[in-house]
């Protein structure tokens, strides 16, 4: 039954964690600025909603990784 229930919970949580990924804007650097994407990505300033944003991402993270860990201590039996 624990085992069902964090299941759940590890899946919920996973596609809370990419949703949250997802949000982010783009900092620049990667292949979007090769082909000149991060033209705008300079303007984009630190707002509240972005530190939020990634506070939560990291809340969700570690709580991802916490589930990983019990469901692997409760699958070894």
């Amino acid at each position: 039954m624990t085992t069902w229930i964090f299941g759940i919970l590890y899946i919920i949580v996973g596609i809370v964690v990419l949703v949250l990924v997802l949000l982010h804007s783009g900092r620049g650097g990667g292949l979007s600025d090769m082909f000149g994407g991060g033209l705008g990505a300079t303007a984009a300033g630190s707002t509240s909603v972005e530190r939020n944003l990634d506070r939560l991402t990291v809340v969700f993270s570690l709580l991802f990784g916490f589930l990983t860990l019990a469901l692997a201590f409760i699958l070894d039996k």
